[in-house]
């Protein structure tokens, strides 16, 4: 199994709007991909989180899945998510195996 992970630190002008667009628009739309089984949202604690963080976490049956989603279905939802909260957001994306 693959975990495909998006770290994103959101400005605090835009928090609640993106919060909202992420659980009810964003990532059930990613999930309508049909490339990912399951997901999770998770806020960042700590002292180095300036309380706008979260993991995005999607989980793929297989590598493939995920290349395939990658070169199908994420750059469009890349262009959205630039379109709408440009110079907003910080982004990180890893890849994660379940051993």
């Amino acid at each position: 199994m693959i975990i495909y992970n998006v770290t994103t630190q959101i400005d605090p002008s835009v928090h609640d709007e993106w919060l909202a667009w992420m659980k009810t628009i964003h990532i059930p739309d990613v999930m309508k991909t049909g490339y990912f089984i399951e997901n999770r949202m998770l806020k960042v604690l700590g002292e180095e989180a300036d309380g706008n963080t979260y993991s995005i976490q999607y989980t793929c049956k297989t590598m493939n899945d995920f290349l395939e989603y990658e070169s199908k279905a994420a750059p469009k939802f890349r262009e959205e998510y630039n379109r709408r909260y440009k110079d907003k957001f910080v982004i990180f994306r890893t890849l994660l195996e379940v051993v």
